[in-house]
């Protein structure tokens, strides 16, 4: 081979190799999701979060792919489900009930959305609503604030029920809020209540 020769193939892989590494697709973004329940990616919801995707254009497996922790209502488990899914350097997590603590002391730096059944703020999750500050927002369902209106359904269907049984998870952060709503409720109606 002569050194004309050379330095033209020489030039030109050098030109071709940039070219040929941005040619390379692009990783698949990975979400980690984590829950506190049992397994089931036929639920109801697991559907939603998925039509959810779909109507933003991705599908598990062909545009993202999804990293599922479930601790199986072991509560204790979470933490190192988590740290599983920051190791792992998932770009996003999804965190469900309890397991939104998890996450958050799990990174500071990875984006959390997580769908909360109390409220962010007093437990601790968010600064605010209107600015919830660091990696993290989502949805909250505020579960204390509807107690009143449970207990007065309740009390329409069943008129003559004088007594009503509330069943909580005492660990959860959002509990004594619960307990202490249904407890009003059911004074301003008349009612006993057993907790």
């Amino acid at each position: 081979m002569r050194r004309r020769e050379f330095m033209i193939l020489l030039c030109g892989a050098a030109v071709a190799w940039p070219l040929a590494g941005r040619a390379q697709p692009k990783a698949m973004p990975v979400i980690g999701f984590l829950s506190a329940n049992l397994p089931d990616p036929a639920s109801p919801g697991m559907d939603a979060f998925r039509r959810g995707l779909g109507d933003a254009g991705y599908v598990e497996g062909h545009h993202v792919a999804i990293e599922y922790r479930w601790s199986e209502g072991r509560v204790d488990r979470l933490p190192a489900l988590a740290a599983e899914l920051v190791g792992r350097g998932v770009d996003l997590i999804l965190a469900v009930g309890d397991a939104a603590f998890a996450a958050k002391n799990a990174t500071s730096t990875i984006p959390i959305i997580f769908s909360f059944a109390g409220d962010p703020v007093a437990a601790g999750l968010v600064a605010s609503f209107a600015r919830p500050g660091g990696n993290l927002t989502g949805a909250a369902m505020m579960m204390a604030e509807l107690t009143p209106k449970r207990l007065q359904l309740l009390s329409e269907l069943v008129p003559r029920a004088s007594v009503f049984a509330l069943m909580v998870n005492p660990n959860s952060p959002g509990t004594e809020a619960v307990i202490q709503e249904m407890q009003e409720a059911a004074r301003t109606k008349g009612c006993s209540s057993m907790f």
